[in-house]
């Protein structure tokens, strides 16, 4: 069996970019890892270069940051047909070792399937949408129940999320146009796809894998403190991420297009196949709004570089 594909996008704080990917490397799990940095202006970068494990296929800086959608497509152009796709967020340690064996017992136990997320730990409440219990054959996950448009949290969160090969067949990439993530992406899924979404969690809300997702960590507790030439006072990885991080204003400036694409699906003027700037052939014969990806865009590399 191909391994599966894991992309991991990391934007500035070091400290939790360098513990997130120990946590993925200290396992025996087989994956082919893809590492972007989207132009962090700490020492993410340096750090990135010095990890060396074959299980990492390609590490790549972008020149600039364009946001977190198409840098997480840009890693998905290059999946191989056949392969699953895990995305992993660069503020998530794992602690559980066989998590991707996890993931894959469910998805192969339950063929309709497609898409899989974690539930997300505290400093985040981890409020759990509507979902259904399924058991078969001794393998459980919680089924999301409604997945409706523009519902807070009625989603399976992407900060560690697998999808099903056939699932990407049919819907190609993350919306560029819409630039909404895993709240784009869940209703796409749920109400114009025959597959099923849901939560790697058993029938009592217990999570199948075990996930820390610390906001902040001290610089004495840093793992890649070496590489760090910040002044630590002034300037800190959380801080200069913090300064650029706009996914909270780009949301609000911009729902007008998450709602319009979805009442285009729901009209029957596009499918629930996403094309992208990364893939010239999934632009043939599916829609895609080039000035709104592009304005989507244009608002990352503005504000958050």
């Amino acid at each position: 069996m191909t391994p599966p594909f894991i992309s991991y996008v990391t934007f500035n704080r070091l400290g939790l970019t360098a513990r997130s990917l120990k946590s993925i490397l200290d396992t025996t799990e087989d994956f082919e890892m893809h590492i972007i940095d989207s132009n962090s202006k700490d020492d993410t970068w340096e750090y990135i270069q010095s990890v060396e494990d074959p299980r990492i296929k390609s590490k790549i800086r972008l020149p600039i940051n364009a946001g977190p959608i198409p840098a997480l497509n840009l890693n998905l152009s290059k999946r191989r047909p056949e392969q699953y796709f895990f995305t992993v967020d660069c503020d998530i340690a794992i602690k559980t070792k066989d998590w991707i064996s996890r993931f894959m017992k469910v998805f192969n136990t339950f063929p309709e399937v497609g898409l899989l997320g974690v539930q997300r730990t505290p400093p985040y409440i981890p409020i759990y949408p509507e979902v259904i219990p399924r058991s078969r054959d001794g393998v459980t996950y919680l089924e999301l129940k409604n997945g409706h448009v523009d519902v807070i949290l009625d989603f399976v969160h992407g900060c560690c999320m697998g999808l099903r090969p056939e699932l990407i067949d049919t819907i190609g990439y993350w919306s560029e146009e819409t630039c909404w993530g895993d709240a784009e992406l869940t209703p796409r899924v749920m109400n114009h796809t025959g597959f099923k979404a849901g939560y790697m969690s058993d029938g009592n809300k217990n999570p199948l894998i075990d996930i820390d997702m610390t906001q902040t960590i001290g610089c004495e507790a840093c793992i890649a403190r070496q590489y760090c030439k910040l002044d630590k006072i002034g300037n800190t990885c959380f801080s200069l991420r913090n300064k650029t991080y706009i996914n909270v204003p780009f949301v609000n400036k911009f729902k007008w297009k998450y709602l319009e694409f979805f009442k285009e699906l729901q009209e029957g003027k596009r499918t629930p196949y996403c094309a992208s700037i990364y893939d010239a052939k999934s632009m043939e014969g599916h829609v895609y709004n080039r000035e709104w990806a592009s304005e989507n865009m244009s608002y990352y590399i503005e504000n958050g570089n």
